[in-house]
């Protein structure tokens, strides 16, 4: 027999753990998302959601550019501390392996197996996050999570 559940905590699971690092006027920021999700197939694009009060929104809607960095457990630490302190107050990649993205203005987490360039397309916020939907311009994977025909082996790395 079913039974009605709290709408209000009723996500859907699993949900990807993911870190949006972004850039805007030199500075670096990274926060921890836990909405995100395809949202095109073609042309290839991502949704990532940020709620407005957080330091990156600014940077993103300012920019058009983010890109989704996929961690794995033993970023763990690093995830959690990325998605609970502000960069208003320390600049949160001070400690962490980035390098610039390729094609868009903003750092990618080294550490993090997979990292996704995106362009913002469009916007919208139907709630409490704004809602970005970013076309992928590129898409980082380590070596060892790839196949022969350069597709991301997602079931090999040990995500959140």
């Amino acid at each position: 027999m079913k039974k009605e559940a709290d709408k209000t905590k009723a996500r859907i699971k699993p949900m990807p753990n993911t870190i949006v690092s972004c850039r805007k006027d030199g500075h670096d920021n990274a926060l921890a998302v836990g909405v995100a999700s395809v949202a095109s197939i073609d042309p290839v694009m991502v949704m990532i959601g940020i709620i407005p009060s957080r330091f990156s929104y600014d940077m993103v809607k300012d920019t058009g550019k983010f890109v989704v960095n996929i961690p794995t457990k033993e970023f763990s630490e690093k995830y959690m501390y990325l998605g609970t302190v502000s960069g208003r107050d320390e600049d949160k990649l001070a400690s962490i392996n980035t390098t610039d993205a390729d094609i868009i203005d903003a750092p990618i987490l080294t550490d993090c197996p997979v990292n996704i360039e995106c362009s913002v397309v469009d916007s919208i916020q139907p709630g409490s996050h704004e809602l970005f939907i970013g076309k992928v311009e590129k898409v980082h994977c380590d070596e060892e999570y790839l196949t022969e025909d350069n597709e991301v082996k997602w079931d090999e790395i040990d995500l959140i």
